[in-house]
Order: structure tokens, then sequence, then C-alpha cells
């Protein structure tokens, strides 16, 4: 049997001025299965090209009205995802016409007089090209599908349980599909917001893979309380166990207090975190990068490397990943660090930040192809972002608990000496009450209660940390500064954390005692200020204290105190 019988059945374009040649090459395309369509001049091989669709095309270099070489520059123009094999017929063997055929969009050529013998080889290796091609449109079709598929799969996992997203304005791009950045926010039970915008090495699918495990993590630590340098910790120890060597995980975080007055921010491996000023909108401060990335090793300390600024109502934080610097034009110049900021100095009365940044980019780049994931995120430290957390965090902490128990509960936590600079043990302890009591909403306020009274302990009993140093300007800085200083060559002293809890018809009772190993202060003094504490934070704590709990006793010296906290389940 002739192998060319085996040939797969297509359409054959014929665009040739000799008789001759076409009548050759005819013959040869019928016998092999092809139906065959013939063109007298290059506007008729268009013409016919767009409306046949053949399968291989077969034209002369010196056609009538359009020749060959802009034959085919239009039909590669107008072509779809599917290539159309382009063969060229000339007498011609200087090396400047083949290499343009080839420059222009054409696949192959045959030399005149054609060979019948070369044509059927021709045809086998061009049926074998067009097959791989089909093969390979087949499986970038199939993937695209599957990507789609994960894609929506990780934005239901990864993006959709983000908060306060319509109160922060971001720019997304991704380079591809998946995107390598990645943004996050989430409550913590006492009311802070944490964002985070992260990087992976990399974009597309690849880089998106560590997005889903990371953010397991970020949430479920938020929800828990944990601070912001055991997150981070949480973090990277699961990154690092996960990624392959050589990628890594850079990111920008900020954690915004509840009371809008002082965030905590970690820069590892990113750009300039910058705090914008409300009124004057200039950049009034920036956090510059002072860490390596995560998953790269164990050995970061987290705790060393936050950082804390004052704020006031109105303030914005830019963050902003690597993709908007490092975006480029056609002339192949960077966007820049410098750019950037100019678009903040120079944005219109009334025009925010981000939106003033992404036009600058935009006119910079006209059009150039993105080379990497673009990600901004402007948050504003105003009470718009904090007015969901509640109701968020009761949907989220929920849980299905079996009948309660009718005795009481007890137990006792003692940190000492290093093991106060180490661990947090608010969070083990208000999940630990969590389990017990199924508290739903009394558990944010309980964990600012057993917050309000470790760190009165631990700042003001065992380091002696005064609070009139937060009054200043710069003053949550230095405070904290100074506290972990002091953490930081601590060995001795102790915090005792001592919780009771006692079901009552339709709620419970709790009782919460804290001993530290400090000389005590003045509480008297402190419980009557902390009645009219103005504008100080020195006593808010106390007065925090009262507002929530039924009663609160300190016993003389001043380094015990018991609250009584009662609840309901309505």
């Amino acid at each position: 049997m002739n192998s060319m019988e085996n040939v797969i059945k297509g359409k054959a374009l014929i665009a040739e001025t000799d008789h001759q040649t076409s009548s050759i090459l005819k013959f040869h395309l019928e016998a092999s299965g092809y139906e065959v369509i013939q063109a007298s001049d290059g506007a008729e091989a268009v013409a016919s090209f767009k409306t046949s669709r053949p399968d291989i095309i077969f034209l002369n270099i010196h056609l009538p009205e359009i020749n060959g070489f802009q034959v085919v520059t239009d039909i590669r123009a107008s072509e779809d995802k599917h290539l159309v094999p382009i063969i060229f017929l000339s007498a011609e063997d200087d090396e400047q016409t083949l290499s343009k055929c080839i420059e222009v969009g054409g696949d192959d050529f045959l030399r005149k007089p054609l060979s019948r013998t070369i044509i059927q080889a021709k045809l086998v290796a061009l049926e074998r090209t067009r097959t791989l091609r089909h093969e390979v449109s087949n499986l970038y079709s199939q993937m695209r599908k599957d990507e789609e598929l994960a894609e929506s799969l990780f934005s239901g996992a990864v993006v959709a349980e983000n908060v306060a997203l319509e109160q922060i304005p971001t720019l997304l791009r991704p380079a591809e599909l998946f995107s390598g950045d990645v943004l996050l926010t989430a409550y913590a039970p006492s009311g802070d917001l944490n964002v985070l915008l992260g990087d992976f090495t990399g974009h597309g699918l690849s880089a998106a893979l560590g997005a889903l495990p990371m953010s397991e993590v970020f949430r479920a630590m938020t929800v828990k309380g944990f601070a912001p340098h055991q997150i981070l910790a949480g973090i990277n120890r699961k990154l690092l166990s996960l990624l392959p060597t050589g990628k890594f995980f850079a990111l920008q975080f900020i954690s915004i207090s509840n009371k809008l007055d002082f965030i905590t921010v970690c820069n590892c491996g990113m750009p300039d975190i910058l705090l914008l000023d409300g009124e004057s909108r200039e950049i009034k401060q920036r956090f510059s990068s002072n860490s390596i990335p995560l998953a790269i090793t164990l050995d970061i300390d987290f705790k060393q490397i936050a950082m804390h600024s004052n704020v006031v109502e109105g303030d914005r934080i830019l963050l902003v990943s690597d993709g908007v610097s490092e975006a480029r034009n056609a002339a192949n110049e960077y966007f820049g660090q410098s750019r950037l900021e100019d678009a903040i100095t120079s944005m219109p009365t009334g025009e925010s930040a981000l939106n003033s940044i992404a036009r600058a980019l935009d006119e910079f780049c006209l059009g150039a192809p993105q080379n990497d994931d673009i990600s901004l995120a402007e948050v504003p430290c105003s009470p718009a972002i904090l007015t969901n957390w509640e109701s968020r965090s009761t949907a989220s902490l929920e849980t299905e608990l079996g009948e309660k128990a009718g005795d009481i509960a007890e137990f006792t936590l003692t940190l000492t000496g290093s093991r106060l600079r180490q661990a947090d043990p608010i969070p083990l302890v208000i999940n630990h009450i969590q389990e017990m009591e199924g508290l739903h909403t009394h558990r944010r306020l309980l964990f600012t209660v057993l917050t309000e009274l470790y760190i009165n302990a631990l700042d003001h009993g065992v380091l002696k940390m005064d609070s009139q140093m937060k009054n200043s300007p710069e003053g949550f800085t230095k405070y904290f500064t100074e506290r972990e200083n002091r953490l930081s060559s601590l060995s001795t002293g102790f915090v005792k954390i001592q919780v009771r809890t006692q079901p009552m018809i339709n709620g419970g009772r709790m009782s919460i005692r804290l001993e530290d190993s400090g000389s005590g202060f003045n509480f008297p003094e402190y419980m009557k200020a902390g009645d009219d504490p103005g504008t100080a934070f020195s006593g808010r704590g106390i007065l925090l204290l009262k507002e929530l709990c039924e009663a609160v006793t300190y016993e003389t010296p001043g380094n015990k105190v018991e609250v009584i906290y009662s609840w309901t389940d309505e």
C-alpha cells in the first residue's frame, strides 16, 4: 500500500501562476487525499484563505496583485491559534530570497521544477508537524481549562476569606492566570487588623502553590490571637517544610491596632512600606526591608525585626510588590521607586495614592509586555476597616459543642525567666477556654481582658516599664524598643495565670487571677485615675478592665489581681 494514502486528508491552497507547476502539485495533493483550492494571484490567495481555511498552503513568491511575501504576512496576521504550514514555490536559489521566505512566516520552500519524491517527502514532514501542532494545541487548551478550575478553587480557598477589602483599595495584576503575589487580611480577636502582601519566587501556577498552606497558617494564627512575629514564624516553618530549594517568600506585614493609634510592621525582602500622612498626603515614614525572605532558614528573629510606629486616624499605609518598580516600558526602562514616589507627591486633590501610581504606571508602560506580577494595597487607618471584625470573627469561631459539663474547670499556667521572652500565653489560654466553654462572641472580650492583664503584669510588673513613654509623638517606637531590650536580657521573674470557670444557668462565670514577680504599684491611685484617664495611655487598661468585667480586685502590694467575668448564652 502506498504510504501517501495514509496521510490525513484536508484542504490545500495553491497560489501559482505557472500552469505546469500548479497541475503537477495539484495531482500529487489530490492523490494524497487533499481537496485542492487554486488561486491565480495574491489577493485571491488571501481571500481564499479567509473563506476556506486550508490546512496547507503552497504559493509562488512572484504573484500578481500581492506578492508571496505580503500574502504570508497578511495570512499570519489573520490567523487564530491554529497555524497553517506555508511552503514557498520558487526557481530562485539565492540565500537572501530563501532567508526572507522564513523571515516573513514561511515554513519551507520547494525548488522548481518540482520533484515527485520531494513533494511526497515534504507532505509527510508537514503532516507530521501539523499533527504535533494539533496535539500541542489540545494539550494547551486542556492545561488552560485545568488552570482556570484551579484558579477558581484557589480564589475560593485563599482570597474569599479576606476581610475589609471593600475599604482597602487594591491593584492586583498577575503576569499569568495565577499570581505569585498574594494579599491576605484577617481580624485578630482583639479587633486588630492584620494585612499581608507577599511575593513567591517567580509567577504563575508554580509560584502560587505555596499560597494555600501559607494562608491557612496566617488565618488560623491570627484568629487565635498570636502576635505578628509568631504568625510569621509559623508561616516560615510551614513554607520551609513544603517549598523546594530555590523557592522563597518575600512579604510585607502590618498589624493595625483596633484603636488606630499604632502599627506593627515587618518587611522581609520587599520594597519599602510607606506611611502616608492623612492631611499633607506626604510620605511621613518608610519601613525598609530588614530581613531575608521566608522559606530560606529558620534562623530569623521576627520579634527583633518587627517595627512599631504611632499613627493617627486618616493616615494611609501603602504596600507594594517589586513588580511595580521593576515594570518596564518599550525602551526596557524600569519604572523604579522614584517614579512611584513622584506619583504620590504629585497626585491630584481627591485622588488616592494607589490610583495615581496606577495611572503613572500605565502611562509609563504604554502596553509593553508585563513580566512580573504587580500588586498594590493602600490600607487606610480608618474606623471603616474595623467595622465588620466582630461579625466575621463570630462566624469563623462558632463551633458545635456537646452538652456542657456541670463541674467547675480550673487550670494554672506559670511562665518564668526566659519563657516570658519566648512565649505568648494568651492564645493558648483563650483557646483552652474556648474548647471547654464555647464562648463565641465573648471570646473577643476575654481575649482583651487576658491581654490587658498579662501585658500589665509583664510590662509593668516584671519589666518595670513606664506607660508615660507612650504619650510622646514617638512614644510607641521608643516604648517597644526599650521593651525588647529588657526582654532580651530577662532571665528571672515570673507571671502566674489561674483560670477558674463555672457554668451557670444560660451562661457562666470566670475568675482570672494573675500574679507577677514585680514589686507592685499604687493601685488605689490608678483605680481612681482609671475613672478619668483623659488622653494619657497610663491607666486606660484598668478602665477597660472595669468596663468589661464584673469585678476587678488588686491585692497589696499590687502584683496580684483577680477579675470576674460573667456571660450569658443569649
